[in-house]
């Protein structure tokens, strides 16, 4: 494979949501390709006992691994992660804005939850996109920003409104900072959305501890990151074992549909189409 060269031994890679699920996968395949790893997250424990993995999967040893509490909802806070990681290791190439929370709510209820869910998933990105662009354009050499977002902010399915308009607010604001880098002179950074599909993670797995079949892992997402960015890939869509690409394609293009077509919102769902969406996914 022919790494992004944002990805190269003894680069540094600072990731946000990085205890557990994709986030600590991300750190832990990096740190085994020669990288030097920043694990942000909330809990100091979760963080010391994710950086124990991550050290071992390091050639470079504990010297090659950071840790720091950081609540991505809290600009100051993400500020001081940047600091940080600039102190210890002199730059960053890779930002993966990973962190996320759910659930949220609906459109007429739990407000508080939709707080959280904005702040930690949108603003977190929002905040972490701020903080490390201008030095990492300063840098002027090859550099990449992941940010995690959902299928639910692309097709929006009822349930967790919340939830999907955060993952939503990230597409957007990730499509605009791609455009925005590759107008910037000096830019050599380059900007993707990971979209993973089902995932089996502990914000997913519902108190599960067995990975339902039809779920991917978070190393198979990683895995994927890595083959779309490879390619120059923006959108980094992963299927899982239940959902082919062909149907998430099908999915996406019917939500699409619903406006130029001026169908009711979310016709996916209505039952007057229920039939018509079955025959679009069999075309």
């Amino acid at each position: 494979m022919n790494e992004h060269p944002a990805l190269a031994r003894g680069r540094v890679a600072v990731i946000t949501g990085a205890a557990s699920g994709i986030g600590l996968a991300a750190a832990t395949r990096f740190a085994s390709m020669g990288l030097k790893v920043c694990l942000a997250d909330l809990s100091p424990e979760a963080l010391r006992r994710a950086a124990e993995q991550v050290t071992a999967a390091a050639p470079g040893g504990p010297d090659a691994v950071l840790t720091v509490p950081t609540d991505v909802s809290c600009l100051d806070s993400v500020q001081a992660l940047r600091d940080a990681a600039y102190a210890r290791f002199g730059e960053v190439a890779v930002l993966m804005n990973n962190a996320g929370t759910a659930p949220g709510g609906g459109p007429y209820d739990h407000i508080e939850r939709w707080r959280t869910v904005l702040e930690v998933n949108l603003w977190g990105v929002i905040n972490g996109v701020q903080t490390f662009t201008p030095p990492m354009l300063a840098q002027r050499k090859p550099c990449a920003i992941i940010n995690t977002g959902s299928k639910q902010g692309i097709t929006c399915p009822p349930g967790d409104t919340a939830y999907n308009v955060s993952k939503a607010g990230i597409k957007v604001v990730t499509e605009a900072l791609a455009h925005s880098l590759r107008n910037e002179e000096v830019a050599r950074i380059s900007a993707h959305l990971l979209v993973p599909g089902s995932t089996f993670t502990g914000m997913t797995s519902g108190g599960r501890t067995e990975k339902p079949p039809g779920a991917w892992t978070p190393d198979q997402v990683v895995e994927m990151l890595l083959q779309g960015m490879e390619r120059g890939d923006f959108y980094i869509i992963c299927p899982d074992n239940d959902v082919t690409r062909a149907i998430d394609n099908k999915r996406m293009l019917w939500a699409t549909q619903d406006i130029t077509q001026n169908r009711p919102p979310l016709s996916r769902w209505h039952p007057d189409y229920k039939a018509s969406f079955e025959t679009f996914l069999r075309l």
